[in-house]
């Protein structure tokens, strides 16, 4: 019975997008734009479908693979919350020997799980607590646990990438191992630098003793926000760190695993093979990776009609005209009828998401570029989309 249902569901929303497929367009406007990106050495994919009958309104190369850039994470993130589920959290374990009185005998030891939500103000309220336990000294040091991942702190496939959007990856890190706005290379030096000045804010001394144990004992437990959280953040600001952490964690420590859980979820729930899903990341910093049109639009619909996640996933994407913070670009006349993930490397832009028509229809469309385009040749095609009654 679950196998019926399940492959009924892939059947229902992949349905629309198989007919009338064409590589171009059968609009002479779309025709157009496309060709004329072309011509300046621009690679297109681009469609757009109606999202409750999943027919298929235009597009030109709509099944090319191309750079996807950040719209990756909308393939990374539905996947996470499908599989782990909303309201799922991350433990992080702090050890410590606490004598009962006012001192921690030991060490302080984090043991990481690849919390990716390690902020200050988090790591405040944990110092709080500890005082309140009455610790007063730390005879030992600050330790940090970061076997529950291997030892690849970048993916291998950011070659291409410059380092200075490639976040390094570790179970245990904070403030997404950046400091006064910019990446770092130690995280442990920077977990150490951050936690020893919330101690001593808090009147908690770190002795620092080296003769001091290695514990035995669990001090507390530091939850992490539950997935749906973790996932909005991600989506909004385009976290890449965040999104590496969840995909890493989701692998038991390992990219490639952890790439291979989100290719595993689509091949069993969608249908879509490893070639649809060619993927080596979670964040789309990869020039590796090669998604299309098409691809992304399928699991757009998935999400729209999964009553289980989709509300989670949908609310998890931009908006334009409703944010609190500036997007790229800003059409007041698309206020509140755009949600959607964008993705920007170098010579590669795409945006992907869910159109309100002005007659309220809603559709589902993806766009990525590959070459030398620029934000207006992005944007041509949304709006005029966005115009259609």
């Amino acid at each position: 019975m679950g196998s019926f249902i399940q492959i009924a569901f892939y059947i229902f929303v992949s349905f629309g997008l198989t007919i009338a497929q064409t590589t171009e367009t059968n609009n002479s406007g779309l025709r157009r734009w496309a060709t004329q990106l072309e011509a300046r050495g621009i690679r297109v994919t681009a469609g757009i479908w109606d999202i409750k009958t999943g027919t298929f309104i235009e597009g030109f190369q709509e099944s090319r693979a191309l750079i996807p850039a950040s719209t990756t994470k909308a393939v990374s993130t539905y996947a996470l919350l499908k599989s782990l589920k909303p309201e799922s959290t991350i433990e992080t374990e702090v050890f410590g020997d606490f004598d009962g009185d006012s001192t921690v005998t030991s060490d302080v030891v984090f043991k990481g799980s690849g919390d990716p939500f390690l902020v200050s103000e988090r790591l405040w309220t944990m110092v709080q607590e500890l005082k309140e336990k009455g610790i007063r000294r730390i005879q030992g040091s600050l330790v940090f646990d970061q076997s529950a991942f291997d030892a690849q702190k970048y993916n291998p496939d950011w070659s291409g990438t410059s380092r200075d959007t490639t976040p390094v990856i570790q179970p245990f890190s904070v403030n997404f191992n950046r400091e006064g706005g910019r990446l770092v290379t130690d995280a442990n030096k920077l977990a150490r630098t951050t936690l020893t000045q919330l101690f001593e804010d808090n009147g908690i001394k770190i002795l620092g003793d080296e003769r001091a144990k290695t514990p035995s004992r669990k001090l507390l437990t530091l939850t992490s926000p539950p997935l749906r959280e973790l996932v909005a953040s991600i989506n909004k600001y385009s976290n890449n760190f965040m999104i590496e952490m969840l995909v890493k964690r989701w692998g038991e420590g390992r990219w490639s695993s952890g790439v291979q859980k989100i290719q595993d979820f689509y091949s069993t729930q969608l249908k879509l093979s490893p070639a649809q899903i060619a993927i080596v990341d979670g964040s789309g910093l990869s020039k590796d990776n090669r998604l299309s049109a098409k691809t992304l639009v399928t699991i757009l619909r998935a999400a729209w009609f999964d009553f289980e996640v989709g509300p989670e996933y949908i609310s998890s994407l931009k908006i334009e005209g409703g944010e609190p913070f500036k997007l790229r670009r800003n059409d007041p006349e698309l206020t509140r009828r755009l949600r959607m993930k964008s993705g920007y490397l170098n010579q590669t832009r795409s945006l992907t998401g869910y159109l309100q028509l002005k007659n309220g229809d809603i559709r589902a469309f993806a766009v990525i570029l590959n070459g030398p385009s620029n934000e207006d040749d992005l944007w041509d095609v949304i709006e005029r989309w966005a115009d259609a009654s």
